[in-house]
């Protein structure tokens, strides 16, 4: 039997696809590997909601699981083996979609001391790496971490800087990051109001300023794709189409 038809997903299902993301070509923000952090939790999940992912239009996913030393002792091995296990599942089901996989790596002392002794990171292409910081509380080795980034090669990736409340309330932060060449990458979901309206509404001020340079889903479970089809609704759906995104060049 099938994964797909364990689950008892079906074609002709409520998730029916009615968004298309096929002008992004590719999500960069994913947590799609079963098993390893607060993502998919199966490998049945796992190619569930790539599938869906694959429906909209996306011809490449890359997929970030949480490295966090207290929650996600994650590195690159186990990343890298549960990527071929959903590879081998995925080709098993007949779904043809490219998928990579790097990380999300959570700025902290033992993130920064890595970097800082020249630890294996994992980079969405080339020299980008995707970063982030918990919600409330501006990190106090946020600047540290990302100069020591730069000046191991990397380019930093800042994910969902919308969703950070430091950043919303300090606006000569915003300023700082910008100016230090910092990448900002949005997540879709932000503008469809699933995370509050304050959210929305940072993530809105973001895209009209053109502060955007990649778009991501942040996907982890179904909800959350229930709630992206809802993006076509939005006023900024359109929007984020013109922006200059790295995505189709991932």
């Amino acid at each position: 039997m099938g994964i797909l038809n364990f689950i008892g997903f079906k074609s002709k299902s409520k998730h029916q696809p009615k968004l298309d993301l096929s002008w992004l070509q590719a999500d960069m923000h994913s947590h799609l590997i079963p098993g390893i952090d607060d993502g998919a939790k199966n490998m049945e999940q796992s190619v569930a909601l790539i599938k869906r992912l694959h429906g909209f239009g996306l011809k490449k996913i890359i997929t970030t699981p949480h490295i966090m030393y207290e929650f996600y002792k994650n590195d690159p091995k186990i990343i890298q083996d549960g990527l071929t296990k959903v590879k081998i599942a995925l080709q098993n089901e007949g779904i043809d979609i490219e998928i990579f996989a790097a990380a999300e790596y959570y700025i902290d002392e033992i993130f920064y001391e890595n970097v800082k002794h020249d630890a294996e990171l994992l980079t969405i292409k080339d020299n980008l790496i995707l970063v982030e910081t918990g919600f409330i509380n501006k990190p106090a080795l946020l600047i540290d971490t990302l100069f020591e980034l730069e000046m191991k090669g990397y380019q930093p990736i800042l994910a969902h800087p919308e969703r950070y409340q430091y950043l919303l309330s300090d606006r000569s932060l915003q300023g700082e990051l910008i100016d230090r060449g910092i990448y900002f990458q949005l997540n879709l979901l932000s503008l469809t109001g699933f995370y509050s309206k304050e959210v929305k509404h940072f993530a809105e001020k973001l895209v009209d300023e053109g502060r955007i340079k990649l778009l991501g889903t942040d996907c982890h479970n179904m909800r959350y794709l229930d709630m992206l089809e809802t993006l076509s609704s939005s006023k900024y759906y359109q929007k984020i189409q013109t922006l200059d995104l790295l995505n189709t060049s991932l």
